[in-house]
């Protein structure tokens, strides 16, 4: 008959009357795969803007449709860990002339790789990395002050590159508030662009002499949907 003595690391047989020690075995730590959202709730983004040999910040614009996607993570330890993803984006900018307002904007999908370091389980930590975007949708609006206004969308435009390479930094605060800036060292129009207006023969580039570097500030949420259990602790006796 055994009898365990509670807070005590020896267990007694009373048969045999030989002692056994009963130690805690700890497992490796599991590393962790999981996915979870990529939603960019809020972005505010603005471009350095260069055209006609000035250069500017373009003005600040707001958007929060349609920014969304989902990651698929790797934690080594419970300090760093990999990401990668897709996700949709909202981007673009607004380029001011006089009393004249255009917004170019493009819907885009693409996907990051990051890294993260901190405190992955209390969603502390920060991280950094690049990525590609692809744009499939532009859009147009322009107006004149109190003016009507003109716009249009086509998919697969040519007006911007085929694709929109980025880096980005950010934080991560418990419980799960990401802080995130984005930039675009390419340039968002395509100065190749050519447009044959009426009947006419000769080209017209409408974005020649246009050079624009988006700038974004992101805030997001991150949310777990599915995560690995961690493995307890069990106690083994031995003589």
């Amino acid at each position: 008959m055994a009898v365990s003595l509670a807070g005590s690391p020896l267990l007694i047989n009373a048969q045999t009357n030989t002692e056994v020690e009963v130690i805690e075995v700890k497992p490796r730590p599991v590393k962790k795969f999981y996915i979870s959202n990529a939603l960019d709730a809020a972005i505010f983004s603005t471009s350095s803007l260069q055209k006609a040999g000035r250069s500017k910040l373009s003005t600040l614009r707001f958007s929060y449709i349609l920014n969304f996607g989902f990651n698929f993570n790797y934690d080594f330890s419970k300090h760093f860990g990999v990401y990668t993803g897709i996700g949709i984006k909202n981007i673009g900018f607004i380029d001011k002339i006089a009393d004249s307002t255009i917004k170019r904007r493009v819907y885009t999908i693409g996907a990051p790789i990051g890294i993260k370091f901190g405190n992955l389980k209390k969603r502390t930590y920060g991280f950094i990395g690049g990525g590609v975007d692809v744009p499939f949708n532009y859009r147009e609006k322009g107006f004149v002050k109190r003016g009507k206004k003109d716009k249009f969308n086509e998919w697969f435009s040519d007006r911007t590159p085929l694709i929109m390479p980025y880096v980005f930094a950010g934080m991560s605060l418990d419980p799960g508030i990401a802080f995130k800036v984005q930039y675009y060292p390419g340039n968002f129009m395509n100065t190749s662009f050519a447009e044959y207006p009426g009947t006419s023969a000769l080209p017209v580039y409408p974005y020649a002499g246009y050079k624009v570097n988006l700038i974004m500030l992101s805030v997001g949420f991150d949310i777990k949907y599915t995560k690995s259990g961690t493995p307890k602790s069990v106690l083994v006796a031995r003589q």
